[in-house]
Protein backbone atom coordinates (compact mmCIF):
# COMPACT_ATOMS: atom_id res chain seq x y z
CA UNK A 1 0.00 0.00 0.00
CA UNK A 2 1.31 3.44 -0.90
CA UNK A 3 1.83 6.23 1.62
CA UNK A 4 -0.45 9.25 0.99
CA UNK A 5 1.30 12.39 -0.22
CA UNK A 6 0.53 15.94 0.80
CA UNK A 7 0.01 18.66 -1.79
CA UNK A 8 3.43 20.09 -0.89
CA UNK A 9 5.08 16.72 -1.56
CA UNK A 10 3.33 16.54 -4.93
CA UNK A 11 4.85 19.91 -5.85
CA UNK A 12 8.27 18.77 -4.60
CA UNK A 13 8.10 15.54 -6.64
CA UNK A 14 6.60 17.09 -9.77
CA UNK A 15 9.73 17.26 -11.94
CA UNK A 16 10.70 13.72 -10.93
CA UNK A 17 7.19 12.55 -11.84
CA UNK A 18 7.39 14.18 -15.26
CA UNK A 19 10.85 12.69 -15.86
CA UNK A 20 9.69 9.20 -14.76
CA UNK A 21 12.22 9.21 -11.92
CA UNK A 22 9.87 8.18 -9.09
CA UNK A 23 9.99 4.70 -7.65
CA UNK A 24 6.91 2.59 -8.37
CA UNK A 25 5.67 3.20 -4.81
CA UNK A 26 6.21 6.97 -5.08
CA UNK A 27 4.46 7.04 -8.44
CA UNK A 28 1.50 5.11 -7.04
CA UNK A 29 1.21 7.61 -4.16
CA UNK A 30 1.54 10.52 -6.58
CA UNK A 31 -1.13 9.12 -8.92
CA UNK A 32 -3.46 8.41 -5.98
CA UNK A 33 -3.09 11.98 -4.77
CA UNK A 34 -3.76 13.38 -8.25
CA UNK A 35 -6.89 11.25 -8.52
CA UNK A 36 -8.21 12.64 -5.23
CA UNK A 37 -7.01 16.26 -5.47
CA UNK A 38 -8.33 18.33 -8.39
CA UNK A 39 -6.12 21.28 -7.39
CA UNK A 40 -2.95 19.24 -7.79
CA UNK A 41 -4.26 17.83 -11.07
CA UNK A 42 -4.78 21.38 -12.32
CA UNK A 43 -1.32 22.35 -11.07
CA UNK A 44 0.23 19.44 -12.97
CA UNK A 45 -1.58 20.48 -16.15
CA UNK A 46 -0.40 24.09 -15.80
CA UNK A 47 3.15 22.83 -15.17
CA UNK A 48 3.01 20.80 -18.38
CA UNK A 49 1.60 23.74 -20.36
CA UNK A 50 4.30 26.06 -19.01
CA UNK A 51 7.06 23.60 -19.87
CA UNK A 52 5.68 23.23 -23.41
CA UNK A 53 5.49 27.01 -23.86
CA UNK A 54 9.05 27.40 -22.62
CA UNK A 55 10.28 24.79 -25.10
CA UNK A 56 8.32 26.39 -27.94
CA UNK A 57 9.62 29.87 -27.11
CA UNK A 58 13.01 28.98 -28.58
CA UNK A 59 11.78 27.18 -31.71
CA UNK A 60 11.88 30.20 -34.01
CA UNK A 61 14.61 32.51 -32.73
CA UNK A 62 15.58 33.60 -36.23
CA UNK A 63 12.05 34.59 -37.25
CA UNK A 64 11.64 38.24 -38.24
CA UNK A 65 10.01 40.59 -35.76
CA UNK A 66 6.41 41.25 -36.81
CA UNK A 67 5.74 44.76 -38.20
CA UNK A 68 3.19 45.28 -35.41
CA UNK A 69 5.96 45.37 -32.77
CA UNK A 70 7.11 48.96 -32.15
CA UNK A 71 10.72 49.63 -33.15
CA UNK A 72 11.37 51.30 -29.76
CA UNK A 73 10.38 48.06 -28.04
CA UNK A 74 12.70 46.02 -30.26
CA UNK A 75 15.60 48.37 -29.50
CA UNK A 76 14.87 48.23 -25.76
CA UNK A 77 14.81 44.44 -25.75
CA UNK A 78 18.03 44.21 -27.73
CA UNK A 79 19.69 46.72 -25.42
CA UNK A 80 18.55 44.76 -22.36
CA UNK A 81 19.97 41.57 -23.89
CA UNK A 82 23.25 43.35 -24.49
CA UNK A 83 23.28 42.74 -28.23
CA UNK A 84 22.62 46.36 -29.07
CA UNK A 85 20.99 45.55 -32.38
Amino acid sequence: MSVPLTCREVVDFLWRYEENELTPAERASFDAHLAACPCCGAYLESYRETAALARDAFDDLEAPVPDSVPEDLVRAILAARGSGG
